[in-house]
């Protein structure tokens, strides 16, 4: 349980020691937990300093993307204005939408990504790709869209690069849609089982961070508390649905939760000043992280379970292996969400990580590198690492350089051994990706035998 819940009254020291004696919870499959930013996450050998490896050529990179900062999913006069009595942030976006601070953002990291690229020789400068040697390609939502805009620009300010994206507008395009394409009641009994054993206690023990967020809002003196509409919340109370062709979904108290976590990790980003972002609350770090822990909570709960991830990621597992096979592709920009993320890393069986300087598990922003190396022998290697804008670089917009790269953080497969530089034997990546892909027809396959049985 997240022990790091703090009263903003309370002193500087007794936080400093409550930080460094406690840990939190961060709803991660083996049930690990997950420690405030310390020294030794900083020095954790998976932290990086740069994308590159020395002694490798890189010979492509697939990047798989969450949209950068927006405005909360819902917008003035819903729930989350109703069950507060102070006003949220004025944001330079309708609901759902980018924020200018998003696209700043995201320009940058196309800057840094294009100097990454320049660096290694896989681009040359002011690069004009030809011959599908680059895709941009989004899902057709304006956060995503617009990202993807924002980051071809810092990538190929010269390029004119096309955004493609294949749905119609302001839809989930079927690549990057986290929904369920095949279920049966047998099927669904044992998703819920699976998600109450791996993540039950995480669920469960999530009261404090309920007392946390209803403190910041000041839910007490909220219309919805005074009229009845709102009781307070409750750790036990969700209740699950999973039903072909929609995403998995959960009621109750922990969706309500994220809900207003999500609007406070979003305005915390936005608002220049810590105190006005909480409501006039005087915030340690560590409240920030067990306000976040809630949306980490409910997004392992509903995509991170293997018997949810290898169903809901399957599409887009298909189009990033795609991508890794296409000749003569360079560089392949997928711009989704933090669902697509945690379903396609749960089911390529990615260990668990701490993040450091950042709040969320999936950053907003957040990218998954996955690049081809090759070394003077000819052999292919793979790495897999996640690139984000820290929580101070996010509120400053600070350039993104040498000097103040960005989070990168070398991620680990589950069964598969890499080399001290945290790359793998191209195939072994291969065959992975191989296996997720396969586990869908198998778990199709064995629940349609079960009821014709």
């Amino acid at each position: 349980m997240n022990k790091k819940r703090r009263n903003g009254m309370l002193s500087k020291i007794l936080v400093f020691a409550l930080v460094l004696s406690c840990t939190c919870l961060s709803g991660c499959g083996n049930g690990s937990t997950k420690a405030p930013t310390s020294v030794s996450e900083k020095t954790d050998e998976n932290v990086l300093s740069t994308l590159s490896r020395e002694g490798y050529t890189l010979e492509q990179a697939v990047v798989l993307s969450r949209h950068n900062i927006r405005a909360p999913l819902s917008g003035e006069g819903s729930a989350l204005d109703t069950i507060t009595p102070n006003k949220w942030f004025e944001w330079s976006a309708p609901a759902s939408q980018l924020s200018v601070r998003g696209g700043i953002l995201e320009t940058e990291m196309g800057q840094y990504f294009r100097k990454w690229l320049e660096a290694e020789g896989l681009f040359e400068p002011n690069y004009q790709p030809k011959d599908g040697a680059v895709r941009i390609y989004a899902n057709s939502k304006q956060r995503t869209i617009a990202t993807a805009q924002f980051f071809s620009a810092g990538l190929l300010p010269v390029a004119n690069a096309k955004v493609e994206y294949n749905a119609e507008y302001d839809t989930m395009d079927p690549v990057f849609n986290p929904v369920f394409t095949y279920m049966s009641d047998d099927y669904a009994m044992d998703i819920e089982e699976e998600i109450k054993k791996l993540y039950g206690t995480a669920m469960t023990d999530l009261g404090d961070n309920y007392d946390l967020i209803s403190e910041v809002i000041d839910v007490r003196e909220s219309d919805d508390y005074k009229n009845g509409v709102f009781t307070g919340f409750d750790a036990g109370d969700f209740e699950f649905s999973f039903e072909e062709g929609k995403e998995p979904s959960v009621k109750g108290s922990l969706k309500t939760a994220c809900q207003i976590s999500d609007a406070l990790v979003l305005q915390y980003f936005e608002e220049s000043d810590p105190v006005k972002a909480a409501f006039g609350h005087d915030l340690s770090e560590a409240d920030w992280e067990t306000i976040s822990e809630i949306k980490d909570v409910y997004g392992d709960v509903l995509f991170s379970a293997p018997s949810v991830s290898v169903n809901v990621a399957h599409p887009l597992l298909k189009e990033i292996e795609k991508e890794l096979t296409t000749q003569g592709r360079q560089f392949t920009f997928l711009c989704g969400h933090d669902s697509n993320m945690a379903s396609v890393m749960s089911a390529l069986e990615i260990r668990d990580y701490n993040l450091p300087e950042t709040l969320e598990k999936t950053p907003i922003g957040g990218k998954l590198v996955i690049s081809r190396w090759k070394d003077k022998d000819g052999q292919e290697f793979i790495s897999l690492d996640m690139v984000y804008q820290k929580t101070h670089q996010l509120q400053e917009m600070s350039l993104l350089n040498d000097d103040n790269p960005p989070g990168i953080y070398n991620l680990k497969l589950k069964g598969i051994n890499s080399d001290a530089g945290g790359l793998y034997k191209a195939e072994d990546v291969m065959e992975r990706f191989d296996k997720a892909i396969g586990a869908y027809d198998s778990l199709v396959e064995e629940y349609e035998a079960e009821d014709a049985a």
